[in-house]
C-alpha cells in the first residue's frame, strides 16, 4: 500500500513539473518569507535587466525585507518582474525600483523607493505596474571590480606622478605668467557672464532668423538654383562686358578731351555775358516802371490818381495820324518799315524830322516835334 501512494505521489510530482517551469527550489515557494501575511498585494515592475533575479528574491524599502518575486517574464526587450509586498507597506503609485548588490557574494535584490526628482503621488496597490522609465541597476560588483582594474591597470595612475612633476617642470620661472593669465582668464570670464543675456538674445534671433530662411525654403532654393545659372549668364557675357567698359573709359577719354577743348570758348562766353548780364542788372529799375503800365493800359497805374479823380478824369491826347508816325509805330522791324515814310516823302511833305526817326535811330524814344505838321 505504501509503495503505491509513494509511486503516485512520484508520477504527479513529475508530471506538474513541466507545467509548473520546474527552476529548482527557487521555483516553489518558500515558507516564511515576507509578502506571503494577510493583506499582502502584487505589484510589477518593468525592469531592464535582471542580472541574477530569480524567484524568491528579496523585495526591500530601506535596506528592509518587505517581500519577494514571484514570477520573472520576458516582455518585448525588458523583464516584467512580479512581487508580492506586504500589507503593512505604503509606497507611492510612482515609486522606483532598482536592482541592486545585497553583498559582495553577489546576492541580489530589488530596492522600492519613493522618488527622488519629483514629488509622491498617489499609493501603490494590487495590480499596480512600475513603468521602465522609473527603474534601473546598480552596478554589479564584478563591474565595480572590472572599473577598477581598468583604472589601476590601464587608467594612467602610475603616470600621475610622472606627469605632475612635467607639470611643475613647465611652470617653473613662468609663475608671473601663469598667474596673469589666470587673472585674464577671470576677467575674460567675468566679462562673457555679464554677456550672458546678448549671448543669448543673439542665439535666439539666430534661430528665429534659421526659422524664416526654413519658412522660405522654396524661396532660398529657387535662388540657389537660379544664381549659378545668372553666373553662368555673366560669365558666358564676360567679353560683351569687358568690351562695354572698355568702350566706356573711350568715351570718357573724348568727353575729357571735348570738355577740355571747350573750356576757353565757354569762360570766354561767359566772360562776354557779362556785359549784358551788368547792363540788364542797371536797366532793372526802368525796366520795372516801364511795366508799371501793364494793368492799366494804357495809362499809368503810378499816375493814375493825378487825372482820374472821384466820378471825373481829366486827360489830354495828342494823335499824331502822319504817315510817318503810324510807319515807325506800327510796321518798326517789320518788312514794311519805311513804306509809309517814304510814300508821304513822294507827296512832298514834311514830318518835320531830318533825318527819318526810321534810319536815324530808336522811333519809340524819338523826341516828339510839336510843328513838325
Amino acid at each position: 500500500m505504501r509503495r503505491s501512494i509513494t509511486a503516485v505521489v512520484a508520477v504527479v510530482c513529475l508530471s506538474a513539473i513541466p507545467g509548473c517551469e520546474w527552476r529548482g527550489l527557487n521555483s516553489l515557494a518558500l515558507p516564511g518569507t515576507e509578502g506571503d501575511t494577510d493583506g499582502a498585494y502584487t505589484v510589477q515592475a518593468q525592469l531592464p535587466d535582471v542580472v541574477t533575479i530569480q524567484q524568491n528574491t528579496r523585495v526591500r524599502v530601506a535596506d528592509v525585507n518587505v517581500g519577494n518575486v514571484t514570477k520573472i517574464e520576458v516582455q518585448d526587450w525588458h523583464a516584467l518582474v512580479t512581487m508580492r509586498i506586504n500589507g503593512d507597506v505604503h509606497l507611492p503609485a510612482n515609486s522606483t525600483a532598482k536592482v541592486g548588490t545585497t553583498s559582495l557574494l553577489g546576492g541580489m535584490h530589488i530596492e522600492l523607493a519613493p522618488p527622488t526628482t519629483e514629488a509622491p503621488e498617489g499609493e501603490l496597490k494590487d495590480g499596480s505596474v512600475i513603468p521602465l522609465s522609473s527603474a534601473s541597476t546598480y552596478p554589479t560588483t564584478e563591474q565595480t571590480l572590472a572599473s577598477v582594474s581598468i583604472l589601476l591597470n590601464g587608467g594612467g595612475l602610475g603616470q600621475l606622478q610622472e606627469i605632475n612633476q612635467s607639470f611643475a617642470k613647465a611652470m617653473q620661472g613662468r609663475e608671473a605668467d601663469l598667474r596673469s593669465l589666470l587673472t585674464q582668464l577671470d576677467t575674460f570670464i567675468a566679462q562673457l557672464n555679464s554677456q550672458t543675456d546678448d549671448i543669448i538674445t543673439a542665439t535666439e534671433n539666430l534661430n528665429a532668423l534659421a526659422g524664416q530662411v526654413a519658412a522660405n525654403d522654396k524661396t532660398v532654393d529657387k535662388a540657389l538654383t537660379t544664381i549659378p545659372q545668372a553666373l553662368a549668364v555673366l560669365a558666358d557675357s564676360r567679353q560683351k562686358i569687358a568690351d562695354a567698359v572698355d568702350a566706356l573709359g573711350k568715351f570718357s577719354a573724348i568727353a575729357t578731351d571735348t570738355v577740355n577743348q571747350t573750356k576757353e570758348s565757354f569762360v570766354a562766353n561767359l566772360r562776354n555775358m557779362a556785359p549784358v548780364l551788368r547792363e540788364l542788372a542797371n536797366a532793372g529799375p526802368a525796366l520795372t516802371k516801364g511795366l508799371d503800365f501793364l494793368s492799366t493800359y494804357p495809362w499809368v497805374k503810378s499816375t493814375v490818381p493825378n487825372w482820374f479823380r472821384g466820378d471825373f478824369a481829366n486827360i489830354t491826347l495828342v494823335i499824331d495820324l502822319t504817315l510817318s508816325r503810324l510807319d515807325a509805330g506800327l510796321f518798326t522791324g517789320t518788312r514794311w518799315e519805311g513804306d509809309l515814310t517814304e510814300l508821304e516823302m513822294q507827296w512832298g511833305r514834311t514830318i518835320g524830322q531830318m533825318p527819318s526817326p526810321y534810319t536815324a535811330g530808336n522811333p519809340l524814344i524819338a523826341p516828339y516835334r510839336w510843328g513838325a505838321y
